[in-house]
């Protein structure tokens, strides 16, 4: 395993507009590493989605906490981990189908965990009902210069 160079964690209240919070410390954290504006553009994608999985699905019409740990491993690759304790997810392999959704009136897309896997380099789920969900990407940054 890599070294880890530098960790951050922060936990915010899973409101929908602390969303953009998230989006943007995250950016600052990665930002250390000098990625390319796509690349800093995938990061800011991938935890809108999950923190908005979170939001969305993990708590439903309650209000709860999302933690999000930050690791910078070696020179070149950002760590991401986004927890709620919410609902949990029964079935991880089927939520992870595009176009699966557990929105009961179906205005989710149900695409969150394909965008999360097409901007990050890996992408693991785990899950367990009523206990939370925890989503964890990384991505290697090319280091411009």
């Amino acid at each position: 395993m890599r070294p880890v160079t530098n960790f951050m964690k922060m936990t915010i209240v899973g409101y929908s507009k602390n969303e953009a919070l998230a989006r943007m410390c995250v950016a600052a954290f990665a930002s250390q590493l000098d990625p390319t504006i796509e690349e800093i553009n995938d990061i800011k994608a991938a935890v809108s989605e999950a923190v908005t999985n979170c939001i969305v699905h993990g708590y439903r019409d309650t209000i709860g906490d999302i933690d999000i740990k930050l690791k910078i491993l070696g020179e070149d690759t950002v760590y991401i981990k986004i927890t709620d304790k919410g609902v949990g997810i029964a079935d991880v392999d089927q939520a992870m189908q595009p176009m699966f959704t557990t929105s009961p009136d179906g205005e989710r897309a149900g695409l969150g965990f394909a965008v999360m896997e097409s901007f990050t380099d890996s992408l693991k789920v785990r899950s367990k009902p009523g206990k939370g969900t925890s989503v964890t990407m990384t991505k290697t940054l090319s280091r411009r210069g």
